[in-house]
Formats: C-alpha cells, structure tokens, sequence
C-alpha cells in the first residue's frame, strides 16, 4: 500500500491543500490580540461569501456542523415554538432528533430520498398547522447528494411569516446563497466543507433581530449562541476554549478559495469533478441514483453491483489502497454507495478514481452492468 495520503472523496472531513495543513503548524494564544483579530476577519469574510453583513452575524461555534445546527435550534426556536422539519434523507432526520432531545415541539413531513421537497408541499403545511413558527431543511441532503429548492420554499416560509432555519452544511460556499434574496433566521455550516478547511468548527448565521431576542433561551451553557456573540462582540474573544488550529487553517484556507474566483471558481471546479465522475461510473456501467436535475455537485450516490461477489467492505479497501478513500451509502432501501466531488481535488483526481475503481471491479471479477 502507498504512503501517500489518500484523497478522500467523502462529505468531510475533505482532503485539505499543503497550504491550508501548514497553516495549522502554528501555536496560537486563545485570548492573544492576534488570534482575536483572526477569528474576526474569518466571520468577516465568510459572511460576506452570502452578502449578510448587514442583516446576519456569523457566530462561530467549537464542534461539528451538527453542534452548530444544535445550537441553531436552541437558541433561535422558542420553548413553546413549533419547528417544521423537511426530510428525505439521514440529515433531516438528525434535524428532527435534535427538535426531539431538545423538547422541541416538531413535526416532520417526508419525501422519499429521491424526491425534493416543493414549496407547494411547505404551502400546503404552513396553511394547514398555523402553530408551527420555525420551518427547517436541509439544502443539500448529503445522505444521497439531492438539492432541495431553497430559494422557492423560503418565499413560501416568508410569506407565512415563520422562520426558515437552514442546514447548509454541505452547499454553503459552493452553491449560492445571498442572504438578501433568501430570507432566514439562521443559515448553518462548518468548516471542513466546501471551504476546504480542518473539521472542527462550525458557524451559524443568525438574523441579527432573531439573535438579538433569543436572550436566556437556549438550553445549553456552550452552545448558547447569542452569549456567544455577545461575549465575542464585547471582548473580541471566545467564550471557551477555541479551536485555534482550525481557525487558522480556516483563515488560509478563504485566501485560497478567493484566489480560485470564490464561490463561481469554487462551484466551477466542483461541477467539472463531478460531471468527471459521472461520465466515467456510466462508462464502468455504474449507475447514479439520483436524476442530474436534482444532483449537486457536492455528492454522488451510486447504485451498488448487484453481483455477489461485490461486498462494500473488500471494494472500499481495495479502492483505498489504491489512493482514494470512498464513502458508504446512507440508504435504507437500496444498496449504494457514495463519492465526494468537493475538497481540494480535481476532474484528473476523480478520473483517476474512476479508474480505480474500474479496476478493483475487474480485480473482485464484479459484473456490474
């Protein structure tokens, strides 16, 4: 087996560049005016990347994007609120069990995972319960790759007057998001996504007003987001412990994402990965599961061989000690398996991995059309 790294086309954590991994080589003091002023032009710089100065505050939050999502239902949904949870796939589940252990009062309306939700679905829904106060989805569902329609269901969730939370974990600086044409309450990502940073941090872009009124709300010490601003706004630092190498491999890592073109360069690169990957599986007979008018080019999931001899766990070790490390499938239904197209990687990388993979078939003696 190679001593090189592997690439990892998985949903994150994500292959990071040698820039961005030098960047964490550094020892930061957690209160030191220099880590402070790094955490500032961080927050500074990703809101931007949704065009929210002026309505959102980006508050950062040690942990994974699904702390920060905790957090963001927390502190943003009222004790007595109803949240509104959209499904089709692991994710908007995850967001239901959260509403769950928070005692949240929720409801969820399904779709099967091929299937986006539609705005007239949340029309339908908003109109039928007037007790909900909060509709929450998932942007991109990474347990398949699907794309649901953010942009018509928050018209809808607007219209109604109800707050729209966002999980954006997998779409936000990939795919545009411009906080002035989408209303929400709060937007959340992390980053070791399609920033390309080191996992560990996630953030929440909070409506400033919302924010502002969840004072003594959330259920939570560490993960009480408007004591987390307020800390921060007053003394430019983290309540808790930060996560001080992540911040910094965060900061290069948004130098690098402007020198690509920011969000056109980043979405051009990942589309070109993964319209790589989808020619090259069709070729091996590989057949994606999702319709490319619902696909994102985030992730993509494929329908597994049918053929005995294919066992995911041999194929994966297979295709690992070639150079690239594969992701399993999320479904409960069919067999599948998934590929990442983001991270820093390009269409030769994912052509490279699709000839992998076209050999350690050959080698398993897979039939796979």
């Amino acid at each position: 087996m190679s001593t090189v790294a592997p690439i990892l086309l998985t949903p994150g954590p994500l292959t990071t560049s040698a820039r961005t991994r030098r960047a964490m080589m550094v020892d930061w003091g957690s209160w030191d005016d220099s880590f402070n002023q790094l955490t500032a032009r961080v927050c500074q710089q990703l809101v931007t990347i949704i065009n929210g100065a002026d309505s959102h505050h980006c508050v950062p939050l040690q942990g994974s994007g699904t702390f920060a999502v905790e957090a963001a239902i927390g502190t943003l949904v009222p004790r007595d609120g109803h949240v509104l949870v959209l499904i089709n796939g692991a994710y908007g589940k995850r967001l239901a069990k959260i509403c769950e252990v928070l005692g949240r009062r929720f409801s969820t309306y399904e779709t099967a995972e091929d299937q986006p939700t539609t705005a007239s679905d949340v029309e339908r829904l908003l109109r039928a319960n007037p007790s909900i106060t909060h509709v929450a989805l998932i942007h991109c569902e990474t347990s398949t790759g699907i794309l649901n329609p953010l942009a018509d269901i928050s018209m809808v969730v607007a219209h109604h007057g109800k707050g729209l939370i966002i999980d954006a974990m997998s779409s936000f600086g990939a795919l545009p998001i411009d906080a002035q044409k989408i209303p929400f309450d709060a937007l959340i990502a992390a980053s070791g996504k399609c920033m390309e940073g080191a996992p560990g941090m996630g953030f929440v872009f909070a409506h400033k007003t919302s924010l502002a009124n969840a004072a003594g709300r959330s259920h939570s010490l560490a993960m009480d987001l408007h004591d987390q601003h307020a800390y921060m706004a007053k003394t430019g630092q983290w309540r808790f412990t930060p996560p001080t190498h992540v911040v910094a491999a965060l900061h290069e890592a948004l130098v690098q994402y402007h020198e690509e073109g920011g969000l056109p360069g980043r979405y051009k690169r990942y589309a070109a990965n993964c319209q790589t990957l989808l020619d090259g599986m069709a070729r091996l007979g590989i057949r994606s599961f999702l319709p490319d008018a619902i696909q994102a080019p985030i992730i993509v999931t494929f329908h597994a061989p049918k053929d005995s001899r294919y066992q995911f766990k041999a194929f994966y070790e297979r295709v690992k000690a070639k150079g690239f490390i594969l992701y399993p499938g999320k479904l409960t239904e069919v067999e599948t398996f998934r590929v990442g197209c983001i991270g820093h990687v390009s269409p030769h990388d994912m052509q490279a991995a699709v000839n992998a993979i076209g050999e350690v078939l050959k080698e398993m003696e897979v039939q796979h059309f």
